[in-house]
C-alpha cells in the first residue's frame, strides 16, 4: 500500500501519456513531409541492406467497439479485393525506387483483419511483395489472424507463402465482457485456430490480451489468462484498454461507468503479470511477456530490444516501410504516414504516386531523445556512455538532463555515473518518466491512461 500511495502521489492514476511507439509521437506529425521526402528516403537506403515492411489492411467483417484502430467494416469481399489490387500497385512503385539488393528482415500484415482476404488474394499479395523485395535469410513473416475469420484454405495460402509467425487477438474470454466490447470469440474458436496454425508448421505464436475492460475483475481476467496460457503462446502483449471515445466514436457503445478505476487497472495488470511469470514467461518492457527461448526475450537479455508501431520487437533494421492506408514508415531521416482515408490513398496510388500526407523529419535533439525514451521503455535504463558514444553528446549535459527527472520521481528513478535507471517498483511510471524527455507539447486528452 505504501508503494501505491507513492505512485498516486506522483500522479500515476490521473495521468494520460503517450505509449511511445515512436518519438516524436504521431500527433506531432505535420504536412511538412510528403511523397517527395518519402521517395528520397527510400532512395537513400543502403544497397544490399535489410528493411522491414508493414502492410495495412483496414477492413473488418465487424467493428469491435473497444478498438481504436483505423478500420472499416465490410460485408463483402469486393472492397478487400480492390484494396489488394491497389496495394500490389503500391508495391510496384516501391520496387522501382528501392536500391539494388535490399531484402526483408521482417514482413508483417496487420489491420484491420488481413485474414479477411480470400486465399487467392493472399497468394497474389505475397507474390507481389516478394517480387518487390524478397525475404532475406532468417526473415520473419507474421500475420494478424482473427480466429473468427480464418479457415484451412486461407491458412494453407499463408503457410505456403512463408508465414512463420502468427498473431492472434484474444482481448478477453469472458462472454459478458466480449458482448459489451463487441467481440464474440469463444475459447474453443481460438483454440481451434491455434491448432490449425500449428498443424501447418507455424510454431511461433503471439497473442494480445487486454486489462482494464468493462466489468473486468481479477478473477475474470485470471480465468482468461489461464485459458490463454493453455494455448502456450510464445509471446503475449498485455495491453491496457485505452478508452478514448472522443477519438474512436465506436467506443461510445461502452459505458464509461463500467470501466475499472486506475487503481483497479493496476491490480488487474499485476494479477495477470503474476500468472505469466509463474508460468515461466520473461517480462519484456512494460507490457509484454515471452518464453525465454523467444527472440523477444533473447533481445531483452542482450540489450537489442527495440520499440516500433507494433510494440516491442527484436528487429534491428533501421528502416520500416509502411504501405497501405494510414500506415507509417520510419527512416533514419524521420517518419512518413500514408493518407488515413482509403479513398485518398487509393487515388494517389492509382495516379502513380505515394499517398504520404504527413510525417516528421528529425531535427535538433530528436534522435537523442528518441533513444533515451526507447531505452527507458525497453530496458528501464539509459546508459550515459552509450549516448556519448552514439550521439557525441556531453556527459555533463546528460547529467544535467537526467537530474531533474531523478529528483521528480524519487525514489523510483536512480541516477548514478552510469546513467538513469528505473527499479522494478517504479516501472509502472515508465511512460510518465519518458514524457520528461519529450520536447513536444502533449494534449492530455489525446493519450491513454498511464496505467
Amino acid at each position: 500500500m505504501e508503494t501505491e500511495s507513492q505512485l498516486a502521489r506522483l500522479g500515476l492514476f490521473d495521468a494520460r501519456v503517450p505509449r511511445y511507439t515512436s518519438y516524436p509521437t504521431a500527433p506531432q506529425f505535420t504536412d511538412t513531409v510528403g511523397s517527395l521526402q518519402f521517395r528520397q528516403w527510400v532512395g537513400a537506403i543502403k544497397p544490399g541492406s535489410r528493411v522491414s515492411l508493414y502492410l495495412h489492411v483496414p477492413f473488418c467483417r465487424r467493428l469491435c467497439w473497444f478498438c481504436a484502430c483505423r478500420t472499416q467494416g465490410t460485408s463483402s469481399e469486393a472492397p478487400v479485393i480492390a484494396y489488394v489490387e491497389t496495394l500490389k500497385a503500391e508495391l510496384q512503385h516501391l520496387k522501382a525506387l528501392l536500391p539494388q539488393g535490399v531484402t526483408l528482415s521482417r514482413l508483417h500484415w496487420g489491420g484491420g483483419t488481413p485474414t479477411l482476404m480470400p486465399a487467392a488474394q493472399m497468394r497474389a499479395l505475397a507474390a507481389a511483395v516478394f517480387d518487390a523485395v524478397p525475404l532475406g535469410k532468417d526473415a520473419e513473416f507474421s500475420v494478424e489472424i482473427d480466429p473468427n475469420e480464418i479457415d484451412a484454405e486461407r491458412l494453407d495460402a499463408l503457410a505456403e507463402a512463408g508465414m512463420n509467425r502468427a498473431s492472434i487477438g484474444v482481448q478477453d474470454f469472458d462472454p459478458e465482457i466480449q458482448q459489451i466490447i463487441g467481440r464474440d470469440q469463444s475459447y474453443e474458436t481460438t483454440r481451434d485456430a491455434v491448432e490449425m496454425i500449428r498443424a501447418r508448421g507455424v510454431t511461433s505464436l503471439n497473442a494480445d490480451i487486454l486489462f482494464g475492460l468493462p466489468y473486468q475483475t481479477r478473477a475474470r481476467l485470471s480465468d482468461s489468462v489461464q485459458k490463454l496460457l493453455s494455448l502456450s503462446p510464445d509471446r503475449v502483449a498485455l495491453y491496457g484498454y485505452a478508452h478514448v471515445p472522443w477519438m474512436a466514436r465506436r467506443q461510445q457503445m461502452i459505458p464509461s461507468d463500467s470501466l475499472p478505476r486506475p487503481e483497479e487497472r493496476l491490480a488487474l495488470f499485476e494479477a495477470a503479470q503474476e500468472l505469466f511469470t509463474w508460468d515461466g514467461y520473461d517480462e519484456i518492457g512494460i507490457d509484454h511477456f515471452a518464453r525465454p527461448s523467444d527472440g523477444l526475450a533473447v533481445a531483452a537479455k542482450n540489450g537489442t530490444l527495440r520499440r516500433n508501431f507494433q510494440g516491442y520487437t527484436d528487429d534491428t533494421s533501421e528502416v520500416l516501410i509502411g504501405l497501405g492506408a494510414s500506415s507509417i514508415s520510419k527512416f533514419p531521416q524521420g517518419y512518413a504516414q500514408m493518407n488515413p482515408a482509403t479513398s485518398g490513398w487509393t487515388k494517389a496510388v492509382r495516379a502513380g504516386e505515394f499517398a504520404v500526407t504527413r510525417g516528421h523529419a528529425f531535427k535538433g535533439e530528436d534522435r537523442l531523445r528518441a533513444r533515451i525514451i526507447e531505452a527507458l521503455m525497453c530496458d528501464f535504463a539509459v546508459s550515459s556512455a552509450a549516448l556519448v558514444r552514439d550521439f557525441g553528446t556531453d556527459a555533463v549535459a546528460l547529467q544535467a538532463l537526467f537530474a531533474p527527472v531523478a529528483e521528480a520521481f524519487a525514489p523510483f528513478v536512480v541516477l548514478d555515473r552510469n546513467g538513469l535507471s528505473i527499479p522494478p517498483a517504479g516501472r509502472a511510471l515508465t511512460r510518465m518518466i519518458a514524457t520528461r524527455f519529450d520536447q513536444y507539447a502533449m494534449a492530455k486528452t489525446g493519450h491513454s491512461s498511464a496505467i
